[in-house]
């Protein structure tokens, strides 16, 4: 991955994902809320093997943006390795997020997608689709990753901005 400074604008220096949360270093990810055509929000919770935040729920599928990247591209790539989805995610917005392990970039997108996913169990343990409310209940009642919380409100603001 590549380093970014303060505005979002990449430095050219690779680093390893381990190693720029290691030392704090800005870095870009990616993110979808993935809805179906009803308008439910995908949720799952991630794998136990997994090295962060084995076994929490997660309001959106991501993950880092790779050397080269773009936000689109990275997100559209972990549609398709975590839930065998090819779709083109649409980016929404950016902000820098420090609810995380480290502070980052958060691409954030939105895709509709079918109901069948073909979810990677090394990635996904479980999923679902929540309502808004049925989603704002749990993310009352679940444990969460630390990013999920901010960067869902950001997008429920950014939704009823746009109406």
């Amino acid at each position: 991955m590549e380093r970014v400074d303060d505005q979002d604008r990449v430095l050219g220096t690779v680093v390893s994902r381990r190693q720029a949360v290691r030392e704090g270093w800005l870095h870009r990810v990616a993110v979808t809320v993935c809805r179906d055509e009803r308008g439910r929000i995908l949720v799952h919770r991630r794998a136990d093997g997994l090295p962060r935040f084995p076994g929490l729920h997660e309001v959106m599928v991501g993950g880092a943006v790779n050397v080269g990247e773009s936000y689109e591209q990275a997100a559209a790539r972990e549609l398709a390795e975590e839930l065998g989805v090819r779709v083109l995610p649409r980016l929404l917005f950016t902000f820098l997020n420090r609810s995380g392990l480290s502070p980052h970039w958060l691409g954030v997108h939105e895709a509709v997608v079918p109901d069948t996913v073909d979810a990677d169990p090394d990635e996904v343990a479980w999923h679902g689709r929540l309502t808004e409310p049925e989603l704002r209940s749990a993310l009352l009642e679940w444990r969460f990753t630390p990013d999920s919380h901010e960067a869902f409100s950001r997008y429920l603001a950014f939704r009823a901005a746009r109406s």
